[in-house]
């Protein structure tokens, strides 16, 4: 029997993203504020972001996780964030979204100042402090990751953590490109492309219908 032709693989280049109000309240301004006044404490002693990335953690770090806001679904019902590191983007959008997070990291320092963030902010998150092969968290409908590895990797790391018809949010620099082309040899995935508002060499992708080849 003939098998059915596979649909190609789509990219596009999203110039009006769906509409979400990204603008956060006064209440969530001064817990990002908390939170930035503690990465900032921590960030000698554990090496949160670098050391010259500390005065633009407001814009470099936390402005290009809230931007991830308006590429959320609403009817999201939970989340994973994978190798969240100092919070992003995952604590950021826990915090400015209010929706549930796991957040996976393997490093245990990293980990202690999660817990006391999340803590300070009073915001809800599952932390899972181990490598996301060994994490043992429910399938989730979003994942998440920041400057984490290649493109190929995520997608090894995620999909065995992601709801059917779920989707992927990973923001991207300038090896955007050759991610995508690398990554498919063995995936097929939808991709819509989201021009960063803090980098214009950088943009997110946000993958669905996501299978691997032959499958």
């Amino acid at each position: 029997m003939p098998t059915a032709p596979q649909q190609p693989r789509q990219f596009f280049d999203v110039t009006a993203p769906p509409t979400h109000h990204t603008d956060v309240s006064r209440e969530t301004q001064v817990r990002l504020d908390a939170f930035c006044d503690l990465l900032l404490k921590w960030n000698p002693r554990i090496n949160l972001i670098s050391r010259a990335d500390e005065p633009h953690v407001r814009q470099r770090h936390v402005a290009d996780s809230l931007a991830l806001v308006k590429l959320i679904p609403p009817d999201i019902s939970h989340a994973i964030d994978i190798g969240t590191g100092g919070g992003f983007p995952g604590l950021i959008l826990a915090i400015s979204t209010g929706l549930h997070f796991h957040l996976v990291e393997s490093d245990q320092r990293k980990c202690a100042f999660l817990r006391e963030a999340a803590r300070l902010t009073a915001t809800t998150v599952t932390l899972h402090a181990c490598r996301i092969e060994e994490a043992k968290v429910p399938a989730a409908p979003l994942i998440t990751a920041r400057a984490l590895a290649p493109l190929p990797r995520l997608l090894t790391w995620a999909v065995p953590h992601l709801a059917k018809h779920g989707i992927c949010v990973f923001p991207k620099g300038r090896s955007a490109n050759e991610e995508l082309t690398a990554a498919q040899v063995n995936w097929n995935f939808t991709t819509e492309r989201f021009a960063s508002p803090i980098d214009p060499t950088s943009t997110t992708l946000r993958l669905s219908e996501i299978s691997r080849v032959g499958q």
